[in-house]
């Protein structure tokens, strides 16, 4: 029996209604659940840890669609009391000051946002800074152990996102190097009755501090840069306050830490595939090729944040509620044998590569340039400086992140030859 053959026993493989999206299985590997999902149908009722329902798209050309439909908007004030009771739980006034960007907006508001950002990650631009990018990626590479082994994520792939980030949007080298990453976890939900929620909002009143300071500085000491360029927006009236703070913080932290979970991604599946590293290594030139299966194969953006329809609607033969939330699994329509081959292998060849990675329609990754760019300088400068990269833990014990819409590895012990 093949990975895509249904299984023998429907009655033993039934969905739970609704699904939970939950637990060390699921996170080690959502796949097999994906594949019966789309068995059964585009559409399903999930539950995430938090309690929050949802209703999950898994099948290409339905997440296609519903990426595609204008009747399912963006805005948090669309989410009906059932959302919002578990789902709408950042405390205000944070709420209020950094939740109105691009991801929540609907146009026309989403198109005059948008604008502000598209030219700083075009990708002529980009490729007029991958230079620098390699020497970034360099330097991190040289002050890894001279043989190994080392962690892959704390000695590079959490500093090298940051680190080109802060060139492309014109953070102050300063204010870059005072960046706390573990403000990234405040986009993990922590409801107000868990342990955790003090440190959630001591994060978000971190954060919120670090982004007005970053405000105040762009504002005394202006240049071309982005945010230079968004903070001069805000004195104009072209932005409120609260859209500025929150294009920051989006830039902050959804520009930097699902590149550091696809580098994660990306080097486990050429680990798990050893003579694909070995062709890669061997074979540079196929980097831009490979670098868009590995997003197809084991994307960091796992499931689209919240979508929601106005009215009762029908979604694929379902019937959806207004208010609830609508989420799109990119993982689950990248592995749909019925648009990809054989989904299930990594094929360095495959070509054509309608990946959804990076979401389709007005929503698409205005980053997604420079999410390329950095993959294929990462990946490139690792293989090619680190002979015999191999990881050096077992492949059960790889600590997956615990994030709801996102995949990625907290640590990567890997072993290597010598560092070149």
């Amino acid at each position: 029996m093949t990975i895509q053959e249904p299984p023998p026993d429907r009655a033993e493989q039934a969905l739970p209604e609704p699904v939970p999206l939950m637990g060390c299985p699921y996170k080690t590997d959502p796949y097999p659940l994906y594949r019966r999902m789309r068995e059964a149908g585009p559409v399903h009722r999930v539950l995430f840890p938090s309690g929050v329902g949802a209703w999950l798209v898994t099948g290409y050309d339905a997440a296609h669609a519903a990426l595609n439909d204008d009747r399912l908007g963006k805005d948090h004030d669309r989410g009906n009391d059932r959302w919002r009771a578990r789902a709408s739980i950042m405390p205000e006034p944070q709420h209020a000051q950094l939740q109105v960007h691009l991801l929540h907006q609907d146009p026309p508001r989403h198109t005059r946002m948008r604008r502000f950002v598209t030219d700083a990650f075009g990708p002529r631009r980009i490729e007029r800074l991958r230079p620098r990018f390699q020497e970034l990626a360099d330097a991190l590479v040289d002050a890894l152990p001279e043989h190994g082994p080392a962690d892959l994520v704390s000695g590079f792939a959490a500093s090298f996102p940051f680190q080109v980030l802060a060139e492309v949007i014109g953070l102050p080298q300063e204010s870059a190097a005072r960046f706390d990453r573990d403000w990234g976890k405040v986009v993990q939900p922590v409801g107000p009755t868990d342990p955790g929620r003090p440190l959630y909002e001591a994060r978000l009143r971190g954060l919120q501090g670090y982004i007005a300071d970053v405000v105040t500085h762009k504002r005394a000491h202006r240049d071309d840069g982005l945010l230079s360029r968004l903070v001069v927006a805000r004195d104009r009236g072209e932005l409120s306050p609260e859209e500025l703070d929150s294009m920051i913080f989006q830039l902050l932290v959804a520009g930097q830490e699902p590149v550091t979970n696809q580098i994660t991604t990306a080097l486990i599946a050429l680990f798990r595939n050893p003579g694909r590293l070995a062709r890669l290594r061997a074979e540079p030139d196929l980097l831009p090729r490979a670098v868009e299966e590995l997003l197809r194969y084991d994307s960091a953006f796992e499931l689209t944040t919240w979508r929601f329809f106005d009215e009762d609607s029908d979604l694929h033969g379902t019937r959806v509620p207004a208010g609830d939330s609508v989420i799109v699994s990119l993982c689950a329509a990248n592995r749909d044998p019925r648009r990809f081959p054989d989904p299930d292998t990594l094929d360095l060849d495959r070509t054509p590569n309608p990946h959804l990675a990076f979401g389709h329609g007005i929503h698409f990754c205005p980053g997604s340039a420079l999410a390329r760019a950095e993959l294929q300088v990462a990946l490139g400068t690792l293989l090619a400086r680190l002979p015999g990269l191999h990881l050096a833990t077992g492949d059960e014990d790889i600590e997956w992140i615990p994030a709801v819409l996102g995949r990625g590895a907290g640590r990567l012990p890997v072993g290597y030859d010598r560092r070149l």
